[in-house]
């Protein structure tokens, strides 16, 4: 592929993640939208490579930091915007326990990172938390594991079922 395609390839699906993380705005897409986002950028790896998708990656980030709705913002540049990219390099450990047990550290440290800078950085509280009393952050924490797992199974899905479908397609556009 020649180097104006990648960066026209590059560009085009900065962009589109930039507006998925714009629609973060309405109500209750903040978690959603940055998987999204971040799922759109795996799509460089794929077509070009790791170092491309990381350089779309830290732009994408420049720019949601600065248009998009904060606590989602932190999740894209904490989690979400790399961890697409990131998962084909952790995926390839040869032992399937220790890919798993990476995978979660790295994902519980990012929320804990993540919910730092909302709450001492960015100031932004999290409501609700006092209906679940002494319980809240242990409930929270085995919900967002779980939805994690979900997560990492769906991206699998929608890897393999992109390799198959559209990649031989896209990669016929760009040559």
């Amino acid at each position: 592929m020649k180097r104006s395609k990648q960066i026209a390839l590059c560009g085009m699906l900065s962009a589109l993640a930039v507006v998925i993380m714009l629609l973060a705005y309405f109500p209750y897409m903040t978690y959603l939208l940055p998987e999204i986002a971040g799922a759109v950028l795996a799509v460089i790896l794929f077509e070009i490579d790791g170092k491309w998708a990381t350089g779309a990656y830290v732009a994408t980030a420049l720019i949601t930091i600065m248009m998009c709705e904060k606590e989602s913002a932190v999740m894209f540049v904490g989690f979400f915007g790399y961890y697409p990219i990131l998962k084909s390099v952790l995926e390839r450990f040869s032992s399937r326990v220790l890919e798993y047990v990476v995978k979660f550290v790295l994902f519980n440290a990012a929320v804990v990172v993540s919910y730092i800078f909302i709450i001492y950085i960015f100031g932004i509280p999290l409501e609700g938390m006092e209906k679940l009393g002494r319980f809240a952050l242990p409930i929270l924490f085995a919900v967002a594991n779980f939805a994690f797992l979900v997560y990492d199974r769906a991206l699998t899905i929608l890897y393999t079922d992109y390799m198959r479908r559209l990649h031989p397609k896209v990669e016929r556009l760009m040559r």
